[in-house]
């Protein structure tokens, strides 16, 4: 049980980190240069895939980012008025953004909501964090309050 605590700690550090260090970025460029290509670290580039979009949607005032799973067909939009897709990284990229997500936030049934802060730069960010998943689908959403 320490050892996962540490785990998700680390995880929790390691995205507030990943989201102060490309604060600066045009996030939707460094999304984009992730996009095909296979991962060399994979939990790497799942945290910075996550702090990308994170960011994004904060910067676009979205209230949800969305990331959804059929199968081996993803879709990660943000909906701030209308809905915009993000571009996509490889799958496994994505099935360890619900992995890391479900370590932080301890939550390991099929189906679990919880208030999720994170710590940036910039002040705190409170979200709502909804994940679940049934046969080969998976989703995370991340509400966002709005400021």
């Amino acid at each position: 049980e320490v050892r996962m605590e540490k785990i998700r700690l680390n995880y929790h550090l390691k995205l507030q980190e990943m989201c102060d260090c490309y604060m600066e970025t045009d996030f939707l460029a460094a999304m984009q240069s992730m996009t095909g290509g296979e991962s060399k670290d994979l939990e790497e580039d799942a945290i910075k895939y996550l702090a990308l979009t994170i960011m994004y949607a904060i910067t676009q005032k979205a209230e949800k980012l969305s990331f959804k799973k059929r199968g081996d067909e993803l879709k990660v939009t943000i909906k701030n008025g209308s809905k915009e897709k993000l571009p996509l990284p490889v799958v496994a990229i994505v099935d360890k953004v619900f992995e890391i997500m479900r370590t932080i936030l301890h939550i390991e049934e099929d189906k679990g909501e919880m208030e999720f802060s994170l710590g940036l730069r910039s002040g705190e960010v409170n979200v709502m964090v909804k994940i679940a998943r049934e046969g080969d689908k998976q989703s995370l959403k991340i509400k966002f309050q709005q400021q």
